[in-house]
């Protein structure tokens, strides 16, 4: 990247943290709505901008009470609800760092987040609290929501305002994701201040965004896609923001049509879903299920928008133009905020009709990740000569259009979760039952793909129960949707010229799950 297009990209976010973004709001339209929560039971909520902005402060100030300050990393494991976000926003205001995990973890990965993150204190809800038995010599203290007594979440919430004296730095911490690498534990990316202020102008920028929006917001607020594009993007520009608790075709519509949302972020499988009913009158003027999906425009009246980001890159590198009909499953064409390279095995630029490797340049800290928590050697591992290896193989069509074709081949894409094949092998393995194992995605028609296992059982090991007995270890230590959907039993796994395990003609065995 040249010195005049880093030079552009830290003068963009220069003088700006997270919590001016809001504050920013508070001033020109404080009674305006920012966040309507929609749950599936019970009357629905909305805080203004300055409301939103006041409950926030007395969350950061009850926060500093107990002790939390600049630099502590704080968990909150919590599902999509208002929680979250006062949450989240009142670390940004402290400058703790928020470390926002997956609810469908198990204990065994909790243990692992709190450890690796080195977490001073969690945020989290009645259910969640059994996950946290083996950690709580690690913590100052927890708090639940739905409780009334010393570990109230509500208790956190003081009298007064916490005052945020001066603004952070660009390059201060300010979130910790845990993805799924091609190592057998999650990667714990670090987001700086200036990566959070970058994804909110970008996300508005690339789609379009506009201060009378209203964006539907479900899918989980733990993940980037939620995190960056929907709620950093709503606020960039002071749009409202619907928040639900999860996609859920029943309940879709009816704060849609309310609200009168203009735009949500979306997977393929909410399309599918919707598909299945009657489309009402709706003031919906794009979704984003990254793929575009003109087949599915004229049955909604809305348009798709294809786009292509990760927890690395903070928003979209690809995307499509919003003025434009992409072709069916495109992601679109590079972002100008990004230097994109995608090459084939020998290092050449591939042309049209060509597949090859994605590269992404940009500035660490502000368009790319800071690192990987307390990880030097995978952080510069996964960059070469400056370009970050995204693991994605992607293709071009013959008028220059991009596509998503596969990525490593012990990723899985599972309902728009990434999973790492290697995680459920070591876990299969750890059972004592097989000498060896293989994990592939199977194609599904509702959730792209699941995870399901070739193995070879070890002598003695009784074949009639062998699936149930590896189903019931892998629900113990896995979150369900990494748990294998069925054992193949084999006496050889097919081999390369290499020796290595031809995990291709394992998945080429396979037929497609209809539902």
């Amino acid at each position: 990247m040249s010195q005049h297009q880093s030079s552009s990209i830290h003068q963009a976010v220069r003088n700006r943290d997270v919590p001016s973004l809001l504050s920013h709001w508070e001033q020109h339209c404080p009674d305006k709505p920012f966040l309507i929560w929609a749950p599936f039971e019970g009357e629905d909520k909305i805080w203004t901008y300055q409301e939103i902005g006041q409950d926030a402060r007395r969350l950061a100030q009850g926060l500093s009470q107990r002790g939390i300050s600049k630099g502590d990393k704080v968990l909150i494991h919590l599902d999509n609800r208002p929680e979250f976000i006062l949450s989240w926003y009142a670390c940004a205001l402290i400058g703790a760092v928020a470390v926002t995990t997956n609810t469908r973890s198990v204990q065994n990965d909790i243990d692992y987040y709190v450890q690796k993150a080195e977490v001073v204190a969690v945020l989290s809800q009645d259910s969640y609290q059994p996950l946290f038995t083996n950690c709580l010599s690690q913590l100052s203290f927890i708090a639940l929501t739905e409780r009334d007594d010393e570990l109230s979440f509500k208790a956190l919430f003081a009298d007064t305002e916490y005052r945020q004296t001066e603004r952070h730095d660009t390059f201060d911490d300010f979130s910790i994701q845990f993805t799924s690498g091609t190592t057998s534990r999650p990667k714990a990316v670090v987001w700086t201040h200036g990566n959070a202020v970058w994804g909110a102008l970008c996300n508005a920028r690339n789609l379009g965004l506009q201060h009378d929006d209203i964006c539907q917001s479900f899918l989980p607020l733990f993940h980037t896609n939620n995190q960056s594009y929907s709620l950093l993007g709503s606020l960039w520009v002071g749009g409202s923001y619907i928040l639900q608790p999860k996609f859920s075709k029943t309940h879709f519509w009816r704060p849609a049509l309310q609200y009168k949302a203009s735009w949500a972020s979306m997977i393929p499988f909410c399309l599918k879903a919707l598909a299945e009913a009657p489309v009402p009158e709706h003031s919906f003027r794009f979704w984003a299920p990254a793929v575009t999906l003109p087949s599915f425009e004229e049955h909604f009246k809305v348009k798709t928008i294809g786009l292509y980001g990760m927890t690395e890159t903070i928003t979209q590198a690809i995307v499509c133009d919003t003025g434009r009909t992409g072709p069916e499953m495109s992601i679109g064409r590079p972002c100008n905020s990004y230097e994109i390279s995608i090459t084939k095995a020998n290092g050449e630029p591939i042309s049209e009709g060509e597949t090859g490797d994605l590269y992404i340049r940009g500035v660490r800290g502000i368009s790319l990740f800071k690192e990987y928590l307390n990880d030097p050697k995978a952080t510069e591992g996964s960059f070469d000569d400056g370009w970050f290896d995204t693991g994605d193989r992607i293709r071009m069509d013959d008028n220059g259009d991009l596509f998503f074709a596969d990525r490593n081949k012990d990723m899985l894409k599972v309902g728009g979760e990434n999973v790492a094949a290697s995680e459920i092998e070591q876990v299969i393995m750890a059972s004592g039952l097989v000498s060896e194992v293989a994990v592939v995605g199977q194609p599904h028609s509702m959730l792209d793909e699941v995870p399901v296992a070739f193995v070879i059982p070890n002598p003695g090991v009784d074949l009639s129960g062998l699936e149930q007995q590896l189903l019931k270890h892998c629900k113990t230590l896995l979150a369900d949707f990494k748990v294998i959907k069925s054992v193949h039993i084999e006496t050889e796994l097919p081999r390369s010229l290499l020796n290595k395990i031809s995990k291709k003609e394992l998945r080429d065995r396979l037929e497609e799950i209809r539902v």
